[in-house]
C-alpha cells in the first residue's frame, strides 16, 4: 500500500472505473496477453481480486467516492487509501489519507485539488436529479450521449474531452479526475466481430469490449501529468446466464468480484 499522506498534494489522482467489468474476464485477458496496455501498468501484469462495495453503479460509486474502494478478497482488515474522518474506523491506517468531508472529491478540493468527472453510464448523465447526484460532487463534470453506453466510440469520445480538460488545467493546480468508462456495460455486442443486435450481449462480447478499451486507454495515461497516482478498477461485474442470472444488482459471485489495480505514472 502506498502512503497516501505522501501522495496527496504531490501527485495528481486518477480514478478509472471500468463499469461492469468482470474479474474473471479481466484476469483471463491479462493472462493471455490480450490487454497489453493495462498489463504493462498493473503490478506484476495482473489484476488484484477484490470485492465491490455495491452491486450496481450508483451504490458502488457512492461508496468509492466516500473512500470505500473495492476490498481485497483475502481476509482483512485492509487499510484504505482514503477515508473520511470518523471515530472507530478499523480500516484507517498510518498510510491512509483522511479527509474531513462526506466524500472524497470535497476532501480533495479542500486540499487544493481541481476535481473533474467525465461520466459514461446513465448515473452520470445529468439529465435527471439522480443522474446529477454523483457529478454534483465535482467542481467540473462532463457527459454527453457520445460518452454513453450506446455509442461504440464512447471511450475515444471521452478521451477527446479529457484532452481539453488537461489543456485548460493550470500548471500549478493538482487534479482529481474520475473517468467512468461505459464500454463494458451492455449493450456491448457491437465490439465482437460478426455479432449483430440479434446475438445480444455475451461473455465473449464483454471480453471484446475490454480489448477495445485496452486499445484506447493508453491515450488516457499519456494525457495525464506526472506524477499521477492511478486506480483502475471495476465498480461491479455482471452475469451472462450464470445460474440463470442476467445483469447485476444481484448477489452473485460474478457481480461482487471485481478487478483492481493501482500504480503511479512517473
Amino acid at each position: 500500500m502506498y502512503d497516501m499522506n505522501e501522495v496527496i498534494g504531490s501527485h495528481d489522482v486518477l480514478l478509472v472505473t471500468l463499469d461492469t467489468l468482470r474479474y474473471d474476464v479481466a484476469a483471463e485477458l491479462a493472462a493471455t496477453g490480450e490487454t497489453p496496455t493495462l498489463a504493462s501498468l498493473l503490478p506484476g501484469g495482473r489484476w488484484e481480486r477484490r470485492h465491490t462495495p455495491g452491486s450496481f453503479t450508483y451504490a458502488a460509486h457512492a461508496a468509492m467516492l466516500a473512500g470505500f474502494l473495492p476490498t481485497p478478497a483475502s481476509p482483512g482488515p485492509h487499510p484504505r487509501p482514503f477515508a473520511g474522518a470518523f471515530p472507530g474506523s478499523e480500516t484507517t491506517g498510518a498510510g491512509t489519507w483522511t479527509f474531513d468531508a462526506a466524500d472524497l472529491p470535497t476532501g480533495l478540493a479542500a486540499a487544493g485539488y481541481h476535481t473533474v468527472c467525465v461520466g459514461g453510464v446513465g448515473f452520470f448523465n445529468k439529465l435527471t436529479p439522480l443522474g446529477s447526484a454523483l457529478p454534483s460532487l465535482f467542481a467540473e463534470s462532463h457527459w454527453e450521449p457520445g460518452f454513453g453506453v450506446t455509442d461504440p466510440a464512447s471511450l475515444p469520445n471521452q478521451l477527446d474531452r479529457i484532452s481539453e480538460v488537461m489543456a485548460a488545467l493550470p500548471a500549478d493546480r493538482r487534479l482529481f479526475l474520475l473517468l467512468n468508462v461505459a464500454s463494458l456495460h451492455q449493450p456491448n455486442w457491437f465490439y465482437l466481430d460478426g455479432a449483430t443486435r440479434a446475438h445480444g450481449d455475451t461473455r465473449a462480447s464483454h471480453a471484446a469490449a475490454l480489448r477495445h478499451v485496452d486499445a484506447h486507454i493508453g491515450r488516457l495515461f499519456d494525457l495525464m501529468r506526472r506524477p499521477c497516482f492511478v486506480i483502475v478498477c471495476s465498480d461491479h461485474g455482471t452475469a451472462y446466464g450464470e445460474d440463470g442470472h442476467t445483469g447485476h444488482r444481484i448477489g452473485h459471485e460474478v457481480v461482487w468480484t471485481v478487478p483492481y489495480g493501482e500504480f503511479v505514472l512517473s
